[in-house]
């Protein structure tokens, strides 16, 4: 039996997870079993658990459906246990290096415990000192093990699961399990300590709790917060027995009409439902309170007097104070010009159009991307939504001819970003754009990212420097209500990146879908569009920007030598990253072809025949297609150090990898770009990024965000081996058995 059984469970966590259980598993202390509980064995938490428990044997994860809950997910983790003693853990918290020792060492001391407390500490999640709630609440407790009555503040109801140690044998002897519904953890503290006959205290800090920058689920507001009297009424009702001292009683009966207190106080926890709520907390004061108990003097006295003679209406008025609320608009900066912030503010009291959907794409580029994915296809499947792309001022010519659109920063501008129930962007919408309630903001994103990405580039002084306010970055993302995603990997790093309460879509890049619909006509239409040359191997060249540097320079690859010691067909397909007009003039002979101005890089990867990338997120877009792809990465330790990555490129590469032009024409010269070891890393490398990229991503967003269909009625994702992308225009990207290039004459 091991001493210690950790239980974590990871919903809604799987971007910090692996922190967790790494948090775990450096333990100086080794007697223990891991537990992760996933929502299912298919989500991106099993993956993380999978792949450690392949590693370390005390790693065995367990599974819980998403709608057991929290207190679910936890009791599955206890039936699975073994161990002496439990803990649990949050997905997004650690434990401290020693942690295990320290319980373990304090237990050797005190002897066999039922609960064994300790303190905790709670880390802000971006800036400022750490706090230690539960040291004041352990502080004057006798040192050794003691029976309750020697503490009888110490009534569980105030800390969290993760603040203690159980015995797990008492648990099972008592039938204590976590109670169903929000606040599972005031039921289970409450009932642990209503029980326990031997209690200790380990005053030092054992779990690291890492505070969510959208703040605690529970706090948010909803009908959900009239659980907590569920929670409050159990606990009392277990407490009503002989076993409770009336000194013990009275504390638990104060500290649950404490937090009870707390929601009734705050209107913003409860929109609607608040008289109800008191009518029914007078109810069980009534029918709980303890004889003689005395009631806390201040306005939290008052608070009780009110409440014990169920005067909702005198309730309502002292806290009257409170109940205004800051209009969302009035914390926000207005667009500029006097005029122009009027005319916004009246289009903001006019009521939403249930019918508009707003789309823009890098920053008003034109009509690209997975904005104009979604758009085409809400004109099929949604044709009664009106919908409006947002251009810079003389981009008005890239769109195509039937598609409205208004131009950044004019009064039409402004007028449907005030009016609009839908919200669609790759990028994000100006600061000064309200997010009015009622409206849907989509952030599609606009690649898988390798490179650090919002908030994890603060530790990248060039990237940090060049983004602005994190402050106000993440003001943007408190307007998303949904966040597209092509694979579990990019679902964790955006978590990680931009925190929010927005809901992930695992659905693919609509983009990308024109890599499933394209036909052979298609792929040799482009290439006629772009100018290759009959017969030729067309090799897409496309790098990624560079912090450090400006301005466009072929990524320091001379593409014309290149071509030459390539081979004499190969051409290439000159792609600069989107933050530049377009590359340097370059001579080639012809066999360098600019398609940096070209509006649709999904036509551009259709027409190449290979992809020699170094760190551009087109690699991931690009093998859904599973054609060769080639890393060209000559500054790879500067990259990984200047920009920050969120995994080793080379050592999980799509492909074959160059460190020099030397070795990337070699590549093309005897094949190994298109061989078989090419295949093999290319499939792995599928296997993990195209995961839901399968030809009906935009089909699945339409029908989610603009349709409001639920979720089980969308179509599901292809296995990745019953799809068929679009057919390479030569043998050798196509996979068929290939000839090394033609030698240099």
């Amino acid at each position: 039996m091991p001493r210690f059984s950790i239980i974590v469970p990871s919903h809604g966590v799987a971007g910090r997870l692996s922190q967790a259980l790494d948090s775990v598993l450096a333990q100086s202390f080794g007697d223990f079993e891991l537990i992760p509980v996933c929502r299912t064995p298919d989500c991106s938490a099993a993956d993380v658990a999978a792949a450690l428990a392949g590693r370390d044997s005390r790693v065995a994860p367990v599974h819980s459906p998403p709608a057991d809950g929290l207190a679910g997910a936890r009791n599955t983790g206890v039936r699975a246990a073994t161990g002496a003693y439990l803990l649990f853990l949050d997905g997004d918290d650690v434990l401290v290096p020693g942690a295990l020792a320290a319980l373990d060492a304090r237990l050797a001391r005190t002897g066999d415990v039922d609960v064994l407390y300790f303190e905790h500490e709670r880390t802000p999640w971006w800036e400022g000192e750490p706090a230690n709630p539960a040291a004041p609440l352990l502080t004057g407790t006798p040192d050794g093990a003691f029976a309750p009555d020697a503490a009888p503040r110490l009534t569980g109801v105030q800390l969290p699961a993760w603040s203690a140690a159980y015995r797990r044998a008492f648990l099972t002897e008592h039938r204590i399990a976590f109670p169903d519904g929000h606040f599972t953890d005031v039921g289970f503290g409450g009932l642990v300590a209503a029980e326990a006959e031997r209690m200790a205290v380990l005053r030092s800090v054992v779990v690291r709790h890492l505070v969510r920058r959208q703040g605690s689920r529970l706090n948010r507001p909803g009908d959900h917060h009239a659980e907590l009297l569920d929670q409050a009424e159990r606990v009392l009702a277990r407490a009503a027995g002989p076993a409770l001292s009336d000194v013990r009683r009275a504390a638990l009966f104060e500290q649950l009409f404490a937090a009870v207190l707390k929601t009734a106080a705050h209107p913003r926890r409860l929109p609607s439902g608040r008289a109800a709520f008191f009518r029914r907390a007078s109810a069980l004061y009534a029918a709980h309170r303890p004889a003689g108990f005395q009631v806390p003097g201040g306005s939290l006295g008052v608070q009780h007097r009110l409440l014990a003679r169920g005067a909702y209406a005198a309730f309502r008025a002292l806290r009257g104070a409170n109940r205004t609320l800051t209009a969302a608009r009035g914390a926000l900066p207005y667009p500029r010009g006097l005029r122009t912030r009027l005319l916004y503010r009246a289009h903001l009291l006019r009521p939403l159009d249930p019918n508009l959907a707003v789309y823009c794409a890098y920053w008003g580029r034109g009509y690209t991307c997975n904005p104009a994915a979604i758009h085409a296809k809400a004109r099929e499947l949604a044709p009664h939504i009106r919908s409006v792309f947002l251009v810079e001022a003389g981009q008005e010519h890239t769109l195509p001819p039937d598609v409205d659109h208004a131009v950044i920063g004019s009064r039409r501008y402004w007028e449907v970003l005030a009016r609009a129930t839908y919200l669609v962007n790759n990028a994000n919408f100006a600061e000064g754009v309200v997010k009015r309630p009622g409206s849907v903001h989509l952030q599609t994103q606009h690649g898988t990212p390798l490179k650090k990405m919002g908030v994890d580039q603060s530790t990248y002084p060039v990237v940090a420097a060049a983004t602005g306010s994190f402050g106000k970055l993440l003001g943007r993302v408190d307007r998303w209500d949904f966040n597209l995603s092509s694979n579990r990997h990019s679902t964790q790093m955006w978590e990680r990146a931009f925190p929010g309460s927005y809901e992930h879509l695992e659905y693919g890049y609509p983009r990308n879908d024109a890599y499933y619909a394209a036909t052979a006509d298609d792929v040799a239409r482009v290439r006629a569009e772009l100018g290759v040359p009959e017969g030729a191997t067309a090799v897409l060249y496309a790098p990624t920007h560079r912090d450090w540097e400006t301005g466009f320079g072929a990524g320091g690859l001379d593409l014309a030598a290149f071509c030459e010691a390539a081979g004499e067909n190969v051409v290439v397909l000159l792609r600069a990253h989107y933050f530049y007009d377009r590359g340097e003039a370059l001579s080639g002979g012809g066999r360098i072809i600019d398609v940096t101005a070209h509006r649709s890089a999904e036509d551009v990867c259709l027409a190449a025949d290979a992809l020699v990338t170094d760190y551009s997120s087109i690699m991931f877009d690009y093998a859904n297609l599973d054609r060769p792809i080639v890393i060209h990465a000559d500054d790879w330790e500067v990259y990984r150090e200047t920009r920050g990555v969120y995994f080793d490129l080379l050592a999980e590469p799509p492909g074959p990898v160059a460190r020099t032009p030397e070795e990337l024409a070699r590549i093309f010269r005897d094949g190994t770009w298109a061989d078989a070891g090419s295949a093999a890393l290319r499939a792995a490398f599928r296997e993990r990024f195209c995961e839901f990229d399968d030809g009906r991503a935009a089909e699945r967003v339409v029908r989610r965000v603009l349709l409001g269909e639920p979720p089980e009625a969308l179509p599901p994702v292809t296995p990745l081996a019953e799809r068929t992308p679009a057919p390479a225009a030569t043998p050798s990207a196509a996979g068929l058995p290939h000839a090394p290039l033609a030698p240099l004459s």
